[in-house]
C-alpha cells in the first residue's frame, strides 16, 4: 500500500550512474561505532561492509572521503548541541572524534571535520569532489536517520545522484533506519545492496 502511494506520486525513480563516483563514509568514528559511548552501537557488520565497498574503491583510485564531527569547544558550538547534549563528548582530538581504525583510513584518504549533521554543510567537500571530477556519490555511515540521510540530501541538492548501500549504513535504532532508507530510495537516492554497489563500480571500464 505505502509503495504503491509512493508509486503514483511519481516518487522512486532510478538514479543515473556516472563514471567517476566518490565514497563518502560519513561518521565511521569511535563515539558512533563503540557500543561504550553513550552515542554508540555495535556498528561492526556495517563498519565491515563499509571495508569491502572501499577496497573497490581503492582497486580502482575512485575517491574516497571520510568524516568525522569535531568541536573546539562551546564557542563553536551549534544549536545542535542544545538537541542533542551528547554530541558534547565530539571534542577536537578526543578518542569519539577517531575514526575506527577497522576502517584502515590510508594517508592520501581525504578527512572532513564537520559540525553539522551533513558532510557538506560548512565544508569544503563539494569543492573536493569537483576537483576530483566527481559525478556520482555513493554515502555509507553513520547513522542512516542522521547524518547520512542529512549528507544525501544535501549531494542532491548539489546536483550529484547518490546510491547508497544498504550493508553500509548504521543506525542505534532500527525503525529511524528503515524508515529512512524507505524514505532516501523514494526520493533522494538509490538504495542498493552492497554486491550491487560492488557490480557498479566492477562495471566502469573507462579511463578515470
Amino acid at each position: 500500500m505505502m509503495e504503491a502511494t509512493y508509486t503514483r506520486a511519481g516518487f522512486g525513480r532510478p538514479v543515473r550512474r556516472g563514471r567517476r563516483p566518490a565514497v563518502i563514509v560519513v561518521d565511521f568514528s569511535e563515539g558512533f561505532t563503540d557500543p561504550s559511548f553513550p552515542t554508540g552501537s555495535d556498528m561492526s557488520a556495517e563498519v565491515g561492509a563499509c571495508v569491502v565497498l572501499l577496497d573497490s574503491a581503492r582497486k580502482r583510485d575512485f575517491p574516497r572521503v571520510f568524516t568525522t564531527i569535531a568541536h573546539d569547544g562551546p564557542h563553536d558550538a551549534t544549536a545542535w548541541w542544545d538537541k542533542a547534549p551528547g554530541l558534547r563528548a565530539f571534542m577536537a582530538g578526543s578518542r569519539a572524534v577517531r575514526l575506527d581504525e577497522r576502517l584502515n583510513r590510508r594517508a592520501d584518504e581525504a578527512l572532513v571535520v564537520k559540525k553539522g549533521p551533513s558532510a557538506f554543510h560548512g565544508t569544503d567537500l563539494a569543492a573536493r569532489l569537483t576537483r576530483e571530477r566527481v559525478d556520482t556519490v555513493i554515502v555509507c555511515g553513520a547513522t542512516t536517520s542522521g547524518c547520512v540521510r542529512a549528507t544525501v540530501v544535501d549531494a542532491v541538492q548539489l546536483g550529484y545522484p547518490v546510491l547508497v548501500p544498504r550493508e553500509c549504513a548504521a543506525d542505534r535504532a532500527r525503525g529511524p533506519h528503515d524508515a529512512s532508507l524507505f524514505d532516501m530510495d523514494q526520493k533522494y537516492a538509490d538504495v542498493l545492496t552492497l554486491d550491487e554497489t560492488l557490480a557498479y563500480l566492477s562495471g566502469i571500464t573507462a579511463p578515470n
